[in-house]
């Protein structure tokens, strides 16, 4: 249910359907089957990379600081990397930082907020709230956009999607993952005999 929402709340609007269908329909069904094929394994990893991480919050002794800065510096070299292969003469040219305006610092401390609370969310829950999370901020996202900025405009996909997201993550609370998450650690608290 709560992917279901998440689709219908994201549905474009009629204008960027034409827009996609037009662009689809020039595109061979070789190049169709390869972003789906694309998609599907992106989400088979997203899933895999998720669980893993939170096996790794959850029994290594290093803080989720600590974690947050190790996957930074990865994030830094590759994006160095790509920088210096795609860019590398427009930043000698006109310097690192062209371009950035006050909107980007923004949606760069945003991500980097973002990225903490998910950490923290992973850590002290796990990654199914988390995934709740991600689809009530995406609501969240939209009526920001629709209220603060008026660049969105709601159809009625985004309010079935949104009763769908609604539904989904009070069913989840109502259903007892509290008592969930208390019997699976008191699993792990058990000797083993």
């Amino acid at each position: 249910m709560l992917a279901i929402g998440v689709a219908l709340v994201t549905w474009p609007t009629s204008d960027e359907s034409n827009k996609r269908l037009t662009v689809q329909n020039q595109a061979t069904w070789l190049q169709q089957m390869m972003g789906f094929c694309a998609v599907l394994v992106s989400t088979v990893i997203s899933g895999f990379t998720g669980v893993y991480f939170e096996k790794i919050l959850k029994t290594e002794p290093t803080s989720v600081w600590v974690r947050n800065i190790q996957l930074a510096i990865f994030g830094i070299i590759f994006g160095l990397l790509i920088v210096f292969f795609f860019d590398y003469k427009a930043v000698m040219d006109k310097g690192f930082f062209q371009g950035y305006t006050t909107i980007v610092w923004i949606v760069i401390f945003l991500q980097a907020i973002g990225g903490l609370i998910i950490a923290i969310v992973i850590k002290y829950a796990d990654n199914v709230i988390k995934g709740f999370a991600t689809s009530l901020s995406i609501l969240f996202s939209s009526v920001i956009s629709y209220f603060v900025l008026h660049d969105f405009t709601p159809t009625s996909f985004f309010y079935i999607g949104t009763m769908c997201v609604l539904t989904a993550t009070f069913l989840f609370y109502e259903c007892g993952w509290e008592k969930k998450l208390k019997v699976a650690s008191s699993i792990h608290d058990q000797p083993c005999v």
